[in-house]
């Protein structure tokens, strides 16, 4: 890693020193936590997941993911439901360590690992290269005929999801409906190691992963990441959104990768804007009375949305199309995320469980004109 990333890393370790754990002062404050995928943008949840679980001060209420969001979410809840916070810390540190370039994979399967976590479509080794290609002109059907996917040999080995559906935290998974193009959450007795995979299975590059007879894709199609479970089945008031996929770029898109790149952007972003405006929407006809204001496990909440996001960093990620996926990179987002919910605690944490943070309007008005 060279130039301005390891310039970078560099600012960031001067920055970033590890804090130790912030000990709860008196009453824990609730919040959910909703993960959005976005491939080898998830090493950024990550560590602000590690950040958000060393402070005591705070009680994670339920957990929505889709994608890599999916894969940090029941992390997270495997980790708390087996051993707790430091159990939950770790468990999403061995994940990342397995899933980077100088992590224990086979080849083939770290092959398809890159692709998987790779930021844009790009090629790194003669492996990747003929993926890169073949795919263009091949389904996962032809190109992938054994249905090789290394996310299930992950999972099987660091998710006991037992533990996790007897867990006190309830996870919400997304997956797309390939059939009807619906949203699908997993949660309860369906979360299964299949349910997850459903969630990260890019259609051109692994197989619809099919539960129960219908088949699913990638959850950030429909999903990324859900909100709306949260209002049927935790009584916390307030959301966490963990965003990894830029809103708005300065710059317009030239090449085919940046083309590609910002495409995805929107597409996975499009859901979240659509369910933040729909709340936006709740929330006016609430505040002006004409829906009742319930509580608890109440559809009519008012919910305090908040949000932490890749912020610059997500422009200079864009900026190059050689990244990739090994340990150094992930701890580069990882010390960028500890970092932003670090800054998030020191300036809102009064702000929980008392108002948004995040302006719902702005975020999910519509241009006219």
């Amino acid at each position: 890693m060279t130039g301005i990333w390891k310039s970078y890393l560099d600012d960031l370790t001067r920055w970033n020193r590890v804090s130790p754990p912030r000990p709860a002062t008196g009453t824990t404050k609730k919040i959910n936590l909703a993960l959005q995928g976005g491939g080898a943008h998830g090493a950024f949840t990550w560590g602000v997941l590690d950040e958000l679980l060393a402070d005591e001060r705070l009680e994670i209420a339920g957990l929505s993911g889709a994608s890599a969001g999916a894969l940090n979410a029941v992390m997270v809840a495997d980790g708390l439901a087996r051993g707790g916070r430091e159990e939950a810390r770790q468990r999403l540190g061995e994940f990342w360590r397995a899933t980077s370039a100088g992590g224990d994979l086979p080849a083939v399967q770290r092959a398809v690992a890159d692709r998987l976590f790779s930021m844009m479509p790009f090629a790194a080794t003669p492996v990747q290269n003929w993926l890169e290609a073949m795919s263009h002109y091949f389904s996962p059907y032809e190109l992938n005929p054994l249905n090789i996917n290394p996310l299930k040999d992950l999972i099987d080995r660091f998710v006991d999801f037992d533990a996790v559906r007897a867990g006190s935290v309830p996870v919400f998974i997304a997956a797309t409906n390939v059939h009807t193009g619906r949203l699908r959450i997993f949660s309860g007795e369906t979360l299964s190691a299949d349910a997850v995979m459903a969630s990260a299975a890019l259609p051109f590059m692994f197989r619809a992963v099919e539960i129960d007879g219908v088949p699913y894709w990638d959850g950030g199609y429909m999903g990324n990441p859900a909100i709306f479970p949260f209002l049927h089945e935790t009584d916390a008031d307030d959301v966490l959104v963990v965003q990894i996929n830029p809103v708005t770029r300065t710059t317009t898109p030239r090449t085919s990768a940046e083309i590609v790149n910002r495409l995805n952007e929107i597409t996975f972003n499009s859901a979240l804007i659509a369910e933040l405006r729909s709340m936006d929407f709740a929330n006016q006809l609430i505040d002006n009375g004409r829906f009742p204001r319930g509580a608890g496990q109440n559809p009519y909440r008012k919910l305090h949305v908040h949000r932490i996001h890749l912020g610059g960093l997500g422009e200079r990620l864009t900026a190059s199309s050689k990244l990739k996926t090994d340990f150094d990179f992930f701890k580069l987002l990882h010390r960028a995320g500890q970092r932003a919910a670090r800054g998030f605690l020191e300036h809102h944490f009064d702000d929980i469980g008392r108002r948004s943070t995040l302006d719902l309007a702005a975020e999910s008005g519509i241009e006219w004109g």
